[in-house]
């Protein structure tokens, strides 16, 4: 092979990866900027409009950053907004710490309605352990996506993630998938949300948040928040 033809694969080999990076880059920037993130420290220490603090949440550390303690029986966060409106796919991820001594059932994020159409993320604790619960409402359609038997200690960080699929639903934890099912699914609408308790002021969280992420399509696992 002669020179021109080396500095003809050469200069192919640097530059044709640059227009698929480049759309890459756009699309995580437009997606980013469509999603909803809340970093609890940020919510707590400066409330603004639409956002109410029930109780003391403790600011505590995470790593070198700074997370939100529950106490399990009167704090909460309650915003008026619910960012899972008028979607059929999203993903809703949380970074957080389940502590021992808590009630048994606890819900820890919640948006959308009291009764109508919701997202919750819940866990069930158990002395042995808590075991992640995923449950959804869209008009007559619901599904709760739960296994006792795939129990994870307390007093521990970890990634939990819920993604839903225009009717496709996963569970995960820690980036590795525990459940799936399926319901009709058509897009939520109306509502608020609240963090450490359900909307109605039963099952308390016990245990600290650090982020909420809610993404408006089904994220990869590659795709999901690092912890």
């Amino acid at each position: 092979m002669n020179m021109i033809n080396l500095s003809i694969l050469f200069l192919a080999l640097c530059t044709s990866p640059s227009i698929p990076e480049h759309m890459s880059q756009r699309a995580k920037s437009e997606l980013k900027s469509n999603m909803t993130e809340w970093i609890l420290h940020d919510l707590v220490r400066n409330p603004v409009k639409g956002v109410i603090i029930e109780g003391t949440p403790e600011i505590i550390k995470y790593k070198l950053k700074r997370a939100v303690a529950f106490n399990g029986s009167a704090d909460a966060v309650f915003l008026d907004e619910m960012p899972l409106s008028g979607l059929e796919q999203f993903t809703v991820e949380v970074i957080f710490n389940p502590f021992s001594g808590g009630n048994f059932e606890q819900r820890f994020l919640h948006c959308g309605e009291i009764t109508g159409d919701r997202v919750l993320l819940e866990i069930r604790s158990t002395e042995k352990g808590w075991y992640f619960d995923g449950f959804i409402k869209v008009k007559d359609q619901e599904k709760a996506l739960i296994e006792p038997t795939l129990l994870h200690p307390h007093d521990r960080w970890y990634h939990v993630a819920y993604v839903i699929d225009h009717g496709k639903l996963e569970t995960w934890v820690n980036h590795e998938k525990e459940l799936e099912g399926r319901i009709g699914m058509v897009s939520l609408s109306g509502g608020k949300t609240s963090i450490g308790v359900r909307q109605n002021l039963i099952s308390w969280f016990k245990g600290a948040i650090y982020k909420i992420r809610i993404s408006p399509r089904a994220l990869k696992p590659k795709e999901f928040m690092l912890f």
